[in-house]
Order: structure tokens, then C-alpha cells, then sequence
């Protein structure tokens, strides 16, 4: 003859486990907004090194066309026309990498866990909607 406990577990251990469930949820959404910060704090930080480095790189740019001018009022053609092809071709470099790395950082900005706020707010959804 079945008694009540082998019916069902009871009141207490249902509590229990729905508190272990919980739990967990909680755990995983509090990793899955770490792993997406993490994401974008990364994507930030290689932006802005493409940035700065497009910047240097455009600083060595005016330094050659300031020395492809120079050399062209000695009126040294050869020396004047190879200083001006690597001023434009570090020109052209630093633009490149600077487009690069204004879109990176657009890509990790603003840095907002945004999947993991709307999974916590499906899972609150889902918590209300069960309970009535």
C-alpha cells in the first residue's frame, strides 16, 4: 500500500530543489554577463590600440612629407619622389587602420551584458507566467 512519502516527495524537497535551480540560473546569467563583458572590454581595448597606432603611424607620415618637401626644394627628384610614395603609402595606412579600429570600437561599445539582461528578463518572465 503506497504511504505518503513514496506518493510524492513533499512541500520541502520541491522548495529545495526549486531553490537549487535557482541558484543555478542565477550562477549561469552572472558568467554568461562576465563572458559578454569580457567580450566587449577586449573589443574596446584592440580598437583603441588600432586608434592610437593609426595616430603614430599618421605622426610618421608628416614627418616624411615634411622631409619629401624638404627635399624637394633641394630639387633632388629621385629623393623627392621616393619620400612622397612612402608618405602617401603610410597615409593610406594609417587611414585604413584607423577605419578599422573606429569600427571596432563601435562594435564593443557600450559596454552592456545585453544578452545576459535579456535572458534574466525572459527567466523573470517565465517565473511570473509559471506562478500564476
Amino acid at each position: 500500500m503506497p504511504t505518503r512519502e513514496t506518493e510524492s516527495p513533499g512541500v520541502g524537497a520541491a522548495a529545495k530543489q526549486v531553490a537549487e535551480h535557482a541558484s543555478a540560473l542565477a550562477r549561469l546569467e552572472v558568467e554568461l554577463a562576465s563572458l559578454e563583458l569580457k567580450s566587449k572590454v577586449a573589443a574596446l581595448g584592440l580598437g583603441a590600440a588600432l586608434t592610437i597606432t593609426a595616430g603614430v603611424i599618421a605622426l610618421f607620415a608628416l614627418g616624411f612629407g615634411l622631409a619629401a618637401a624638404a627635399v624637394a626644394l633641394a630639387i633632388v627628384l629621385d629623393a623627392w619622389l621616393a619620400l612622397l610614395l612612402v608618405f602617401a603609402g603610410l597615409l593610406v595606412l594609417a587611414a585604413l587602420l584607423a577605419l578599422i579600429g573606429l569600427k571596432t570600437l563601435k562594435r564593443g561599445t557600450p559596454p552592456v551584458p545585453k544578452q545576459a539582461l535579456e535572458e534574466a528578463k525572459r527567466t523573470q518572465e517565465a517565473l511570473r507566467n509559471g506562478a500564476h
